[in-house]
């Protein structure tokens, strides 16, 4: 029963939540858990894995497996807002939360609860605000290192750049002629 609320649940699931759903004690829950972490964490043959985060258990895809099914679902658990804040949080590690939310609105606050939630940031309380860093967990969960995703990001923004001056000067060379 475990193996199919964590399959299917979007994000991770609560010991909390586990003993209240399955009417069981945290030990017979920690049990089951321990089996099916030898399941699929233990066989090089599964492209899943069992993780516990800090707000739960998540049964997702291994990172060396990862390339292959972004193709199918890329970060499907992430949301758009998310990403962006990820990426504001990878080129600037660490960031000042006031800062995400100025770039990004109010809502930046429920991306980085989330974010903190699956284990890719954490949050240190200074003065008024929160210091935003990536995790330990962040690495493992893309299965690339920092480095070698900041300079996709930036090649990504680079592109983005260019393009976005080329489309000013067609527009421009369009106003001249017209």
């Amino acid at each position: 029963m475990i193996e199919a609320i964590l399959f299917s649940s979007s994000e991770p699931v609560s010991m909390i939540s586990l003993r209240r759903i399955l009417s069981a004690r945290e030990s017979e829950i920690l049990d089951a858990i321990e089996k099916l972490k030898k399941k699929y964490n233990d066989d090089e043959n599964s492209g899943v894995e069992l993780v516990e985060t800090p707000s739960g258990f998540e049964l997702r895809i291994k990172p060396s497996y990862r390339q292959f099914a972004s193709r199918f679902a890329p970060f499907s658990d992430l949301s758009e807002g998310m990403l962006r804040t990820l990426a504001l949080v990878i080129l600037k590690n660490p960031i000042l939360q006031s800062e995400i939310v100025k770039i990004q609105g109010n809502k930046a606050y429920d991306y980085i609860k989330a974010l903190e939630s699956k284990g890719l940031i954490t949050t240190e309380k200074v003065k008024r605000t929160k210091l935003v860093s990536l995790s330990e967990g962040f690495e493992k969960y893309f299965g690339m290192s920092i480095e070698q995703i900041k300079q996709e990001i930036e090649k990504m923004l680079d592109k983005k750049y260019v393009e976005s001056k080329k489309s000013q000067q067609d527009n421009e060379q369009f106003e001249d002629n017209g």
